[in-house]
């Protein structure tokens, strides 16, 4: 995942320098949040579902489809933030959990948020010019599955034990927000 993560940034930095227009712009940066949202948001609220349910298994807990629904229901509105009225969620979405696959194989849905955080770390990195950031992420690949995927991604400077590489991907959402709310500023 990290290494399709790095290629998507570095795509979206090279479509951004080369747009005509604003409209184009606001497609690439629409898109890449949407990508963001649904990679980082998205899975990490998934994550946080299977973890719940395993813990309820765990402890000996039966699990109904009404409490699959109840439980992913809670998340969604939390992560959606609709107790503080961001937005409301319509209860047919409280039965999505019975359609994602993911659920029924083992824990993974975590590795998505966690790879695109250090693919955009590594990205930004690279772009930046900084020294040693492309060799680095270059022996990562490199080195394949030869070793403990943390342990890999760490020794190539990304520690995704550390709250660094999620805040700096939050950081890059909220970059790309106020680059679409200036353009569209432009238009009133």
């Amino acid at each position: 995942e990290i290494a399709s993560t790095v290629n998507e940034e570095l795509l979206l930095q090279r479509m951004l320098g080369a747009a005509k227009s604003d409209d184009e712009r606001l497609l690439y940066l629409g898109s890449a949040l949407e990508n963001l949202r649904g990679t980082f948001f998205r899975q990490a609220m998934f994550a946080e579902f299977e973890r719940r349910i395993h813990a309820e298994v765990d402890r000996g807990e039966p699990l109904t489809g009404e409490q699959l629904s109840k439980a992913y229901c809670e998340i969604l509105h939390r992560y959606h933030g609709t107790q503080e009225g961001v937005m409301e969620i319509d209860p047919a979405y409280c039965v999505e959990w019975a359609y994602i696959p993911h659920f029924y194989y083992g824990f993974y849905v975590y590795q998505y948020a966690t790879s695109i955080s250090a693919g955009s770390l590594f990205a930004k990195r690279i772009t930046a010019g900084e020294p040693g950031a492309l060799q680095r992420y270059t022996a990562l690949l490199e080195a394949g599955g030869s070793g403990y995927p943390y342990e890999l991604v760490k020794a190539a400077g990304v520690d995704l034990a550390t709250p660094a590489p999620y805040q700096a991907l939050v950081a890059h959402m909220n970059a790309i927000m106020d680059e679409i709310e200036t353009l569209l500023a432009k238009r009133r």
